[in-house]
């Protein structure tokens, strides 16, 4: 069992695995205590795994790198924390089996948000590990849902003392596992988000208030959507990025004015930082912007 008195560094730790899926060690190093020995985040990890609330595959092809993740138990000990609130119990953590089917989509995953919350260090912005959360179930009704890949937190210092500005954002990371066509339909199930409302049980009432988008209830304003593109080469990337903006072209006028919609190559985010120009408006593909311009 978890020995929560031996320090917030083992509960963070098993908090990011519950909450990532999976991390290699560097990236978990630099997630939880990057101003530190390495050495000490694999004697913490190595102590997870003995209590059981770890374990770690082996990837032969990438010299043998430690794959980690959480355990059922580990999941199940992780999801009752109130840090971990939006996290989806539904995915109880895992085995090495389900680790090894999914990790490349995985790693991605945290490398992307690694690249934020280093950013956010460096620019003296607000982006903690648990501020990036994969697979946040957004109900559409029926029984369908939208499940990004991940939201992100994101507190933006706005300078010369004019305070903070809170973004957020719905990330979709892809390896280039689908064809562009089928990844710019993603855009339209956003759109169906954005304009979904609940039905109302019963007749409305005399002065009640119109019900709200299902999306109002966790946000005060609709995220803007981030596509982060590995997998291929600039040629790869830039037929993504056309069959992208010709998808957002194809959407509502209310959504394409309210909900910005960037591209990026993660080659180019880890390069330069996810702050930098690297980011395609898909409302004007052919510019270049900052995410959160």
């Amino acid at each position: 069992m978890l020995d929560v008195d031996a320090g917030s560094g083992d509960r963070l730790a098993l908090a990011v695995l519950a909450q990532y899926r999976m991390t290699t060690t560097e990236q978990m190093h630099l997630m939880i205590a990057p101003d530190v020995r390495i050495e000490q985040t694999r004697r913490r990890l190595v102590k997870l795994r003995k209590e059981g609330l770890v374990d770690r595959i082996t990837l032969p092809q990438a010299g043998r790198t430690r794959v980690w993740f959480a355990t059922h138990y580990g999941a199940e000990v992780a999801a009752e924390w109130p840090e971990l609130r939006e996290w989806q119990p539904a995915k109880l953590g895992a085995d090495r089996t389900a680790a090894r089917l999914k990790v490349g989509h995985a790693l991605t995953v945290t490398e992307t948000g690694l690249a934020f919350v280093q950013d956010a260090r460096r620019r003296g912005d607000v982006c903690r590990p648990l501020d990036w959360i994969p697979e946040v179930y957004q109900p559409l009704g029926g029984g369908e849902a939208v499940i990004p890949d991940a939201v992100l937190y994101y507190r933006r210092d706005l300078g010369g003392g004019q305070g903070w500005s809170m973004l957020r954002a719905f990330v979709e990371v892809d390896r280039a596992t689908m064809g562009p066509e089928r990844l710019a339909s993603k855009i339209h199930a956003y759109q169906r988000l954005y304009e979904y409302v609940p039905a109302m049980a019963g007749r409305p009432r005399a002065g009640q208030e119109p019900p709200e988008e299902a999306w109002q209830r966790r946000y005060r304003r609709f995220p803007r959507l981030l596509f982060v593109l590995d997998g291929t080469g600039p040629t790869g990337v830039e037929n993504r990025i056309t069959a992208l903006a010709a998808g957002a072209s194809l959407t509502r006028p209310a959504f394409r004015a309210n909900v910005p919609m960037l591209a990026a190559s993660l080659t180019d985010i880890l390069r330069d930082g996810p702050s930098a120009p690297v980011w395609r408006p898909l409302t004007a593909p052919e510019q270049q912007a900052s995410w959160h311009a």
